[in-house]
């Protein structure tokens, strides 16, 4: 049977159903593409409503074209934040260097984007909500592929059948979970852990990051316009993953406090901030490698496949292409046949990408003395250059054209 063939036989057979975990950046993204192809498509999120708000976000390189072809281009550079400055102080609070945001983070001025995560998410969701039935406030809580497609229990005790499932649930995925075994046989811990939140803007600051650090920790004040809310974000290096504090809010925050106890500049009242916060989210930086994506007729799909880390600035990007791909890689295929396309495909780009992290210390976060110097150096040395060139990886796919369903 030709290619031909198969997409006639395709069209002329009802909607493939499938079902997609994840109402994050990767599963709108995913649903709003599948949709275009002619699948019939649901959205389970385990939230009770879409999430808004949230630390900002790049779009760059291959991303911005996803984004282009899905039309929410322009409500996304309406969204934009214009970073102007990242200052970097020493331990003492003195100021080490101010540098163009772009010349840290291989972006491209007037072109790449930073938006809030629920901009993107809302634009995401607004371009789907009509067209792709979305489930809140559940989850799967069983997939079972003995028969001819795939039978989902849900949380909330439904059950149905599906063609396809997708899991676009995150670093912690449980669709992964189902099919693969636990996740630290994929997890790759990257010898840190962060607490971000948000905190009163008491400090005047506006359109602009600014980093304290000292070996093995860094406290940062981010301010993304005028706004009364700063975000701020603790980050330390930490030999091995404190699993236990993963789950327990409060002992992420006894972590933190102890981590940062001696701390100057204006850590002490992050501190304060950080115990009364009610959007406090900490995690390990860490990264997912996988040999395979998919295993029957379930597949993933960004962080859950294939999480880069913050370290990286792509997670989101590699979320967006990843969608774009996997559904244009079965808009004509069964999903077999779909799913090698898409690793083929996809898996180099991914690769460049999560290799950006290298061995050792993360450049930004320097965990000895010496080290945390020299990167003060090519900082103070930075300060005097125009921003750098958009870094390879961020383009290292050219989108194919796929074939949409009529």
């Amino acid at each position: 049977m030709t290619r031909t063939d198969l997409l006639r036989d395709i069209r002329s057979t009802p909607r493939r159903k499938v079902l997609i975990s994840g109402a994050g950046v990767a599963g709108p993204a995913l649903a709003f593409w599948l949709n275009r192809y002619g699948f019939a498509v649901t959205v389970v999120e385990k939230a009770g409503t879409l999430r808004g708000g949230g630390y900002p976000i790049d779009v760059r390189g291959t991303a911005l074209e996803v984004v282009r072809r899905m039309g929410i281009l322009p409500q996304l550079k309406d969204a934009h934040i214009d970073l102007c400055r990242l200052t970097f102080l020493d331990g003492d609070s003195s100021k080490v260097a101010s540098v163009n945001p772009y010349t840290v983070t291989g972006g491209v001025a007037g072109r790449d984007l930073e938006v809030r995560r629920g901009d993107l998410t809302g634009a995401l969701y607004t371009a789907v909500r009509d067209d792709v039935e979305f489930l809140f406030n559940d989850s799967i809580d069983a997939l079972d592929q003995s028969g001819h497609g795939v039978d989902v229990t849900f949380r909330g005790g439904g059950r149905r059948t599906f063609d396809m499932v997708f899991g676009a649930d995150g670093l912690h995925s449980r669709t992964r979970e189902f099919l693969f075994g636990p996740e630290e046989q994929f997890h790759r811990y990257l010898g840190y852990c962060f607490a971000g939140f948000t905190m009163r803007n008491t400090f005047g600051l506006a359109h602009e990051l600014m980093m304290w650090n000292t070996p093995g920790r860094a406290a940062a004040l981010y301010a993304v316009g005028d706004s009364d809310d700063v975000h701020a974000f603790l980050n330390f290096a930490h030999p091995e993953p404190p699993f236990d504090a993963f789950r327990n809010p409060e002992a992420q925050r006894d972590l933190v406090a102890a981590v940062f106890a001696d701390a100057g500049w204006e850590v002490p009242g992050m501190l304060a901030a950080m115990r009364d916060a009610d959007d406090l989210f900490f995690d390990g930086v860490s990264q997912i490698r996988m040999p395979r994506w998919s295993s029957g007729r379930v597949a993933l799909v960004g962080d859950a496949a294939y999480a880069p880390s913050f370290l990286t600035g792509q997670g989101s990007s590699l979320a967006l292409v990843g969608a774009y791909m996997l559904a244009g890689s079965l808009a004509d295929r069964d999903h077999a046949t779909g799913f090698a396309a898409y690793e083929h495909h996809t898996r180099e780009f991914v690769t460049v990408n999560q290799d950006q992290v290298g061995e050792g210390d993360a450049t930004l976060f320097p965990t000895t003395a010496q080290a945390l110097e020299q990167r003060n150096d090519i900082l103070r040395n930075l300060s005097a250059m125009p921003s750098a060139q958009e870094r390879p990886a961020h383009s290292a796919l050219t989108l194919p054209e796929f074939t949409p369903m009529t």
